[in-house]
């Protein structure tokens, strides 16, 4: 093949992702000719095709051995559009040797590449948004809005639009914008944004897959990386549709003298998070009391701390609080936390006896650590009897204690039973003393 004929084939493979005069001959051929309504079936009959080429090929081995998923679900997104692609430039070079001219075919080939780029993008936000009824909202209106802007390109009224925008001029520091530039401008920044989103997202899916660096640690390199692409983006992508950065220093300025009066809680709370996880004195998992709430870190975020108490309850505190307030870390140092409980038996009873049943009983259950072993002492003599305490270490305090509580105290009250001693219960002497007769 001579250099002419490969300059033929790719001015050929060009046309066929191009739009000129397609709605007129469109509307001409699919509307008035038979051979159009051909056209339309074998369209069809391609769609078909390749469908069922690509369900085959989704549910084949290979695709399913790539474990990275991240990947492995943006192909099996492209199969079916790239399979519909290949069958329709193949259909219509066909077309084209039987001497006729394709109109339905060029409009599968067209749809088929459109396809391609949307699920792909579709795939990067499906894996770099969080799984959410609102992120499921953006999918579909993101697809929805491509393929209104895909019917506005095949039939030309975008250019109408693109025109008109183009007019609309404004000032921009020592610059000049129009609304066509600013809208693909964010448009390209949403772009570049999702990417670096998908790429944040794997990247801390690998941090925090590492059992060599400390939980904290993974946390702070996790969303410093975020923040890095997040801010990396916008500079890459305003350049591309030449948007000068020395614009966003007007933004810049007002965005400093927000920080200086409105947003200088969020930006205190932003640098404390950094800060509480840059010194582990709070960790996910850690038991904190925070204003009178007690309950367990779940998650750490940029601006506050969830706290969820036994109960269910989340307490949202700000990260500030943890670096202005006093905040009781209950397992700071360890995880295992103290636990007492009360009881009062009768004075008869042998007192050596019940302090070994009390230690044996919370010695036998699995959450109490078994060194330090359990105590139990006197704590004093009461009205109706005498006061013991029983005292353990627990080893899961995140598990709750109601449920140890009870297995330790039904232990205690079958020993008890068994042995003869009793619990005492208030009792009152009563004594009527005879009036005196009054004269």
């Amino acid at each position: 093949m001579n250099t002419e004929e490969l300059l033929n084939w790719h001015n050929y493979v060009s046309h066929l992702f191009t739009r000129h005069e397609f709605t007129a001959r469109f509307l001409e051929r699919s509307m008035r000719q038979t051979e159009g309504w051909i056209e339309l079936g074998i369209v069809f009959a391609l769609a078909l095709v390749a469908l069922t080429i690509a369900t085959r090929l989704e549910r084949s081995k290979h695709i399913n051995r790539i474990r990275f998923r991240p990947l492995r679900h943006p192909i099996k997104r492209v199969l079916f559009p790239i399979t519909l692609l290949i069958c329709g430039i193949a259909a219509q070079i066909a077309w084209k040797f039987f001497g006729f001219s394709a109109v339905w075919l060029r409009l599968l080939v067209l749809a088929a590449n459109w396809m391609i780029m949307i699920r792909l993008i579709l795939a990067l936000l499906h894996g770099a948004l969080p799984k959410t009824s609102w992120s499921d909202a953006l999918e579909r209106t993101t697809a929805a809005l491509s393929w209104t802007y895909f019917v506005l390109w095949v039939s030309g009224i975008d250019d109408i639009i693109i025109t008109w925008m183009k007019t609309l001029e404004f000032s921009a520091g020592n610059g000049k914008l129009n609304l066509f530039t600013l809208l693909t401008g964010l448009l390209w920044v949403g772009i570049v944004m999702v990417f670096m989103m998908w790429l944040a997202k794997w990247i801390n899916s690998k941090v925090m897959a590492s059992t060599r660096l400390d939980l904290n640690l993974r946390i702070v390199l996790s969303k410093i990386t975020k923040t890095l692409l997040m801010i990396l983006s916008i500079l890459i992508a305003l350049p591309l549709v030449g948007i000068d950065l020395t614009v966003l220093s007007v933004f810049g300025g007002a965005l400093g003298v927000g920080l200086g009066f409105g947003l200088q809680k969020i930006a205190s709370n932003y640098v404390s998070g950094f800060i509480i996880l840059a010194d582990r004195s709070v960790r996910p998992g850690d038991r904190l009391t925070v204003n009178n709430f007690t309950g367990y870190v779940t998650e750490i975020t940029s601006r506050f701390v969830v706290l969820r108490s036994a109960g269910g309850q989340e307490a949202l505190i700000p990260n500030e609080t943890f670096v202005t307030s006093t905040v009781i870390n209950e397992s700071y140092t360890e995880k295992a936390l103290y636990q007492a409980l009360d009881i009062q038996v009768a004075y008869k009873t042998d007192l050596q006896l019940a302090l070994q049943i009390m230690k044996d009983a919370a010695a036998a259950q699995e959450r109490v650590l078994q060194e330090p072993e359990p105590s139990a002492i006197l704590t004093g003599f009461a009205d109706n009897g005498i006061n013991l305490r029983i005292s353990f270490w627990v080893s899961d305090p995140e598990n709750g204690f109601a449920g140890l509580f009870s297995a330790i105290l039904l232990t205690i009250w079958q020993r008890f039973q068994e042995e003869g001693i009793e619990f005492p219960y208030p009792q009152r002497e009563v004594r009527i003393l005879p009036q005196s007769n009054k004269e």
